[in-house]
């Protein structure tokens, strides 16, 4: 693999891998700590949409100081800030603080993703080049996905033994991993990306403007938006199926999660198969994970559903890297951090919007005709996504995109 020729990439994949397997530890542990306190899996939802929060409100801004100021330096603060906040976590689990801080701790959490999430992109693509973009993506997707796996199951050896408290400090010492692979990086060896100009003004407005003029952009978001809220929120749907008609109850919850995981490392391994993504790989695999939606509304017991769990979440890996892949390809380079941005956005407004729309679903008309209209809706958001970027070909109007 071209990729792992290059030592800046080694160096990012490795501490990508120590900083996400931290990261869903310190998830662990934020769940625990809140469901002991008060257990209220709403006041755990509580915690986690104050981290969610600031990204919708701030993400413009900080794809905007991602495409003006140098990232490398932008991410030295960010990471060094995660690690302090971390620490703050443990900080008020040892002395017994109330929850409010918990709280406020993930707010400010939150206000830093904004900053980091668009530079983290954008350094990204210097360290792998335009020409191996989605190679790196995708190897990104299953270092992800492995990181989850890891920090998912030690965290639950570490916060049963040791308590949720190390759980945060470990994922603080994980940020030191970024920061020394950005250090040692060689910076002669990075892709140079073109910069906004650093006296431009109205650079979140000027983004939004640019995104307007990008027509193919805007429908890959659009179907991405739709794939990832009614189309996939699956924890909502997991749970709902698992305690309702399925009769798997928590141990089945658990092991529906384990194999949709597990799902996830095969959808990476295969998107990293393809030489190029395009927005053909998009629609077709959106259109496979919606039609298996609506088979897996029909599963009459918990291991046949399982079982179309795993195409389900390696086509929900597809769909998510080419996206990114293409939103940050058929771009500017100096808009890239504030399409990066965009891209977060609609991502975290499908989790917001879908997670509730499909639990009031699930209690309306039950889970599995919650399954099947989802994977409906799913269909026609592919086909409709289809028509736009492909369908004025046949009619001798120049198509959205490749």
């Amino acid at each position: 693999m071209r990729l792992l020729n290059s030592r800046n990439y080694r160096l990012w994949a490795a501490a990508d891998l120590v900083s996400v397997t931290g990261t869903w530890m310190k998830v662990l542990g934020v769940n625990w700590f809140v469901l002991q306190a008060t257990g209220s899996t709403t006041s755990m939802g509580l915690a986690l949409m104050l981290q969610t929060l600031p990204i919708l409100l701030l993400g413009p801004l900080g794809g905007a100081l991602a495409d003006r100021l140098p990232v490398r330096r932008i991410l030295l603060a960010t990471q060094a800030a995660h690690a302090v906040l971390s620490a703050g976590f443990a900080a008020v689990v040892l002395l017994g603080g109330q929850l409010w801080w918990l709280y406020a701790l993930s707010f400010l959490t939150g206000m830093v993703t904004a900053a980091d999430g668009p530079a983290l992109g954008r350094f990204g693509g210097m360290v792998a080049g335009p020409e191996l973009l989605g190679q790196a993506l995708a190897n990104g997707s299953l270092i992800s996905s492995t990181g989850r796996i890891i920090g998912m199951s030690a965290g639950g050896v570490v916060a049963a033994t040791a308590g949720p408290a190390a759980l945060f400090i470990a994922n603080a010492v994980s940020f030191s991993a970024v920061i020394a692979a950005l250090l040692a990086m060689r910076t002669s060896s990075l892709h140079r990306l073109e910069s906004a100009a650093p006296a431009e003004k109205g650079a979140v407005r000027a983004g939004f403007r640019y995104l307007a003029t990008q027509p193919a952009v805007l429908v890959t978001l659009a179907v991405a938006f739709v794939l990832g809220s009614i189309g996939r929120n699956y924890q909502v749907t997991m749970a709902a199926m698992s305690f309702g008609p399925l009769s798997g109850g928590p141990a089945g919850y658990g092991v529906l999660s384990t194999v949709f995981a597990a799902g996830t490392v095969l959808g990476a391994l295969a998107v990293g198969r393809f030489r190029a993504l395009r927005h053909h790989l998009l629609i077709a695999a959106g259109l496979a994970a919606s039609v298996l939606q609506m088979i897996a509304g029909a599963a009459p017991g918990l291991w046949s559903f399982a079982a179309v769990l795993i195409p389900i979440a390696a086509a929900a890996v597809i769909v998510d890297t080419t996206v990114t892949t293409r939103a940050q390809l058929d771009t500017s380079e100096d808009m890239r951090g504030r399409v990066l941005a965009a891209v977060a956005l609609v991502s975290a407004l499908g989790g917001m919007v879908g997670a509730p729309v499909l639990g009031a679903l699930c209690e309306a008309v039950g889970p599995r005709e919650t399954l099947v209209l989802a994977g409906a809706i799913g269909v026609l958001a592919c086909a409709a996504g289809a028509v736009f970027l492909f369908g004025r070909r046949s009619s001798g109007v120049p198509a959205l995109a490749d």
